[in-house]
């Protein structure tokens, strides 16, 4: 030990004396080992980290695997009939379903009424996932009926900060969604679901409405007593009958239906760009420990005279190469805390990129197991640029080291070359990859839009209230509200839509007579819209005319379809004057937008097959079942900009209904940025880690570059006093820098090249596995 502490303060008296080289490995480290930290921490919360319920390992959720000719795996969303099947016929699991996402809605608190999340979840929910009630109980099966009685649950939050903290809250009624909701129970404080919500009310699934779609989310547990093999078997049993149907229609198929831990199910689409980023992240570690070789290389040439005077005195080699092991261990442990200050704040920044709710887990920390990942990162950062000074140890020559300084060797040289190389291969990768990233967004931010996104604001608003499921309620509303927005100085048009462009619209589904697809039910997206919606938006009106007034409940349905649409499904005929499901007739043809489509995240944004259909042709079931999914916006089209446009905007819908507020506002750039948020964080993440790897592999070549021309002065000298010209002295040492400069980006372009061959994401139809769980989701309106 005695010794040891002698190495220790004989390394950091070494370390103070070369100040320059010591911040440079310091800084290096720091930077590899944070992006390393940051990344990790995400990867830990994603994947490694427990769910915050009891025996996590026990809950899962239903995954559907296809094998044929075209296969497929995906985490699968059921309907009504296949939650009935599972709830009753599979023992092994308790089961519960729920909507998938949180859902805005109004609730009147004294004399204001707030926007609120409300999650809808199935009898069982808190039971799956071990969570009682603070007070009071969980939903009975009896209030998750169709038309059972209406009952709330509330967080620990929103019962403290919004309903007054009042024990005796329990058994008393609130006014939600415009009706009355009983008080059931309230939830710890700290309780955490994979929704999260403000409050929860029974979903009450059934096989009509949205259960006549795959639109519920399951979740379950693992009973007592029971194995995933046993769940699995019982699973497959139940719905035997599905899995025939689906090989009728696609032969040579087959659908399997199993259970997977509920964390890999929440993350499976996470999953693998996480990992790439790790990748990432462990490319830019290789290029700072091939810098740190280089560097380390570099100092133990200027110390050769003094490893060979220690060895000539006595010490052995194991003696020598101790304190070469203690001097990178310090340096790679000093690194690693600098980099723990780092990591935090790339990651405390790389959250604050992250739209909410794009995470599946409530918080990223920098626990125990991130800071073992980052010690042992640093210490075997410091093993791998810490050997080749040792291994050079043993290579020193006594006479030569201590009579002369010589000329640098040739395999010295090839060294230096080797890790030249190897760094720039190593950037050459990363930068290609984010050079493909960035034409994709490029790609996408350059399609037209199909309208004139300039001067328009939109407003959204919950309409999931019982007052407007009345159709001439509903119509009322719209009317007067955007008869008061039309008043507001400044305004030129006022309309609203069910969804906007750049936002995903809702599937649907609808029966064709003529053309090629005539007698199939064929998908399509559907958007209502009052008149006045494409002249808002200032969309060109191809063919046939726009909605009018007179179009109304008591006439002929009629729809107006956009390009796409009319280019798919009526390729040799004007689609005007047609007739689709039985009575609804198209009276126009509008251009095409720019739609999310939702299920398709390699091409977030394209033009859709789109049906529009005027608001006030709704039905009473199909309004109560929409707005329980979307929230409508209401927008205006201004000439110039309007000051307080935002307020006037509120006042005018208060002025119709003061108890109905708007839960935010946006532009038409908000819109776009939000369909294109996951290509622009791909895109920023790493591109940063390209960025970082050139700044270290310029730092790491300049310092071994510098160093050649230090160990070849004499050699340089030699050749000027022979008569060489300075220009071909400085092209000898930049092609002796540059052959190998070429040599990494040639190893490097060959994977770039191989994923630049192939067509961008965002260019390539999707996949028939996409197209068939676009429709294994779609939800048909009643």
């Amino acid at each position: 030990m005695g010794t040891i502490r002698q190495d220790l303060r004989f390394g950091i008296r070494q370390l103070v004396h070369h100040p320059g080289f010591a911040v440079t490995v310091i800084l290096t480290l720091a930077l590899a080992i944070g992006a390393n930290t940051a990344i990790f921490s995400i990867v830990n919360a994603l994947l490694l980290k427990s769910l915050p319920y009891a025996h996590p390992e026990r809950m899962g959720t239903i995954f559907l695997r296809v094998e044929g000719p075209e296969p497929y795996e995906g985490h699968h969303w059921i309907d009504g009939e296949q939650w009935e099947l599972l709830r009753d016929n599979v023992p092994s699991l308790l089961s519960a379903v729920t909507s998938g996402a949180t859902s805005g809605v109004n609730l009147e608190a004294g004399r204001e009424v707030q926007y609120v999340h409300q999650g809808r979840i199935s009898a069982h929910y808190l039971d799956v996932l071990s969570i009682q009630p603070a007070m009071g109980r969980s939903f009975s099966a009896e209030e998750d009926r169709p038309h059972g009685p209406h009952a709330v649950i509330v967080s620990d939050a929103l019962w403290r900060n919004t309903l007054g903290g009042d024990p005796g809250l329990l058994g008393r009624s609130i006014r939600l969604k415009g009706e009355w909701y009983t008080v059931i129970g309230v939830l710890p404080r700290g309780a955490q679901t994979p929704l999260n919500a403000d409050l929860y009310t029974p979903l009450q699934p059934s096989r009509e409405g949205e259960g006549g779609g795959t639109n519920f989310e399951v979740i379950t547990r693992l009973r007592d007593g029971a194995t995933w093999q046993q769940a699995d078997a019982e699973l497959s049993r139940a719905w035997a009958v599905r899995a025939a149907g689906y090989a009728r229609r696609h032969p040579g198929s087959r659908a399997v239906y199993y259970s997977v831990p509920l964390q890999r199910g929440q993350t499976a689409e996470l999953r693998p760009k996480a990992l790439a980023l790790m990748v990432a992240a462990g490319f830019i570690l290789l290029i700072a420990c091939a810098n740190l070789a280089g560097l380390a290389v570099v100092r133990m040439v200027q110390r050769t005279s003094d490893v060979a005077t220690r060895l000539a005195l006595g010490a052995s080699h194991w003696q020598v190469q101790k304190q070469f092991w203690i001097e990178s261990l310090l340096l790679g442990i000093t690194g690693g805390a600098a980099g723990i200050g780092v990591g935090f704040a790339a990651l405390r920044g790389l959250l604050s990129l992250l739209p909410k709710d794009y995470l599946p887990v409530s918080s990223v920390p920098l626990d125990l197991r991130v800071l073992v990942f980052t010690l042992a990162v640093s210490v075997l950062t410091a093993i791998l640029f810490g050997v080749l000074p040792v291994l050079g140890v043993r290579r020193v020559d006594l006479r030569s080291s201590i009579v002369s300084r010589g000329v640098a060797g040739g395999e010295r040289l090839r060294l230096r070359q080797v890790l030249i190389a190897s760094e720039v291969a190593l950037t050459v990768v990363l930068l290609a990859g984010s050079g493909l990233l960035i034409r994709t967004l490029i790609h996408l931010q350059t399609l037209p839009p199909g309208f004139n996104p300039h001067g328009v604001m939109a407003a959204k608003a919950s309409l999931d209230d019982a007052r407007y499921h009345d159709p001439a309620k509903f119509q009322q509303l719209l009317n007067t509200s955007i008869a008061a927005m039309q008043r507001i100085p400044g305004v030129r048009n006022a309309a609203m839509g069910l969804t906007l462009p750049f936002e995903r619209a809702l599937n649907n589904g609808v029966r064709l007579h003529t053309g090629p697809y005539a007698g199939k039910m064929v998908g399509t997206d559907l958007i209502y819209v009052t008149p006045g919606y494409f002249a808002t938006l200032e969309m060109p009106l191809i063919s046939g005319r726009d909605f009018a007034p007179a179009d109304g409940p008591d006439t002929q349905p009629v729809a107006i379809v956009n390009r796409t649409f009319a280019q798919k499904f009526f390729p040799s005929e004007n689609p005007v004057g047609r007739t689709i499901d039985d009575r609804t007739m198209i009276v126009g043809v509008v251009a095409d937008t720019q739609l999310s489509s939702g299920l398709n995240p390699t091409a977030p944004l394209q033009s859709e097959e789109t049906m529009y259909i005027p608001a006030t042709q709704m039905g009473s079931k199909s309004l109560a079942m929409v707005h329980v999914w979307f929230q409508p916006s209401w927008i205006v089209r201004t000439a110039a900009p309007v000051e307080g446009l935002t307020a006037q905007m509120q006042r005018a819908l208060s002025s119709v209904d003061p108890g109905l507020p708007f839960s935010g506002f946006y532009s038409m750039n908000d819109l776009e940025a939000e369909a294109l948020a996951t290509q622009r964080i791909e895109v920023a993440l790493l591109s940063a880690m390209a960025g970082l790897a050139l700044l270290l592999s310029a730092v790491g070549i300049f310092a071994l570059v510098a160093n050649m021309v230090a160990q070849r002065t004499r050699e340089i000298g030699i050749r000027m006093a022979l008569g060489a010209k300075r220009s071909s002295v400085v092209g000898l040492i930049l092609r002796a820098a540059s052959g190998r400069d070429r040599c990494g980006q040639c190893a490097g372009w060959a994977p770039a090249r191989r994923a630049g061959r192939s067509r961008p994401a965002w260019s390539r139809p999707p996949p028939a596995s996409t197209r068939r769980k676009r429709l294994l989701h779609r939800a048909r309106c009643a």
